[in-house]
């Protein structure tokens, strides 16, 4: 099983949204990080089979997927970042349709429905309207769509928006047990999201690749360039036009902020260890590379 990314360009007439973009991925969970505008829904539209690239190629299975698209979407399972419901059918209803859309039977659908309402905690909820509910359980509608057809790839885009921290979690450990015979690909700008179960991570940075590497390596990156910095309130706005600010906390003695610099940011700045925001923070700066 295999996904590969060779060269990849889009442009929507004159302006360019990803730039030679090249990855080759396994089973196991890719991190896939950047900002808003950095081209990330751009690239899970492609792989969806949704868009084609402008040039290069995408294969599954070394199958060429915009010459032939049907070869991945029997195995695709995929979650947009803008995910609409039918707000008179029940979740039941709901992914019925979807599953008949899949080619499901009837039966493996009824089966697989119940043990994905089960493990998003949509159990008690089944026969309720979707036009009722929360957008915390609309986005876990979505992702039980996704998951139906048990997909060899699975794309998830923004999954955890609206979601409340119990919830964050049980995705993640979802996606964490899930990722051992499939290729999962997590799209966000939420770095809690990616650190605690993707063994690799991609950036991508104005429509450019920027890094793809391990949590571990992207943190050493930024080892010995995390800096404690106290100032005083009045001066926040300059520092932070001067800084890459991670973080900032107003104490009694001033403003204790985190600062992502090559160089001591003030006489009174001492090293903290670097974690994964950090250095997501450097590796989309031009401090560490990107422009």
């Amino acid at each position: 099983m295999e996904l590969k990314i060779e060269h990849v360009t889009k442009s929507y007439g004159s302006k360019q949204v990803l730039n030679q973009v090249t990855l080759h991925l396994k089973p196991g969970i890719l991190g896939l990080l950047g900002p808003n505008g950095a081209g990330k829904s751009t690239l899970m539209r492609m792989l969806s089979t949704l868009e084609k690239p402008t040039s290069g190629v995408i294969t599954w299975n070394s199958v060429d997927i915009a010459q032939h698209p049907d070869e991945l979407r029997a195995e695709l399972g995929y979650l947009p970042q803008d995910f609409g419901v039918y707000p008179n059918m029940t979740p039941v209803e709901f992914l019925e349709y979807m599953a008949a859309m899949k080619g499901l039977t009837l039966k493996s659908a009824r089966k697989r429905i119940d043990e994905l309402l089960e493990i998003l905690n949509l159990s008690n909820d089944r026969k309720k309207l979707l036009g009722g509910f929360s957008g915390g359980m609309k986005q876990r509608v979505g992702i039980a769509q996704a998951l139906l057809n048990d997909p060899s790839l699975l794309i998830v885009d923004e999954p955890t928006v609206g979601l409340d921290p119990e919830e964050r979690i049980r995705f993640r450990n979802l996606l964490s047990t899930m990722s051992s015979n499939r290729i999962v690909i997590l799209s966000t700008h939420i770095v809690t999201d990616i650190e605690s179960i993707a063994p690799d991570i991609a950036i991508l940075f104005r429509g450019r690749l920027v890094n793809f590497t391990t949590p571990e390596g992207l943190i050493q990156r930024a080892d010995n360039k995390v800096w404690l910095s106290i100032f005083p309130s009045s001066e926040l706005q300059e520092m932070q036009e001067k800084y890459i600010i991670s973080s900032s906390i107003h104490r009694s003695d001033g403003v204790h902020a985190r600062i992502v610099s090559d160089f001591r940011p003030s006489q009174n700045a001492v090293l903290l260890p670097s974690t994964l925001e950090d250095a997501y923070l450097y590796a989309v700066s031009p401090l560490g590379g990107a422009s």
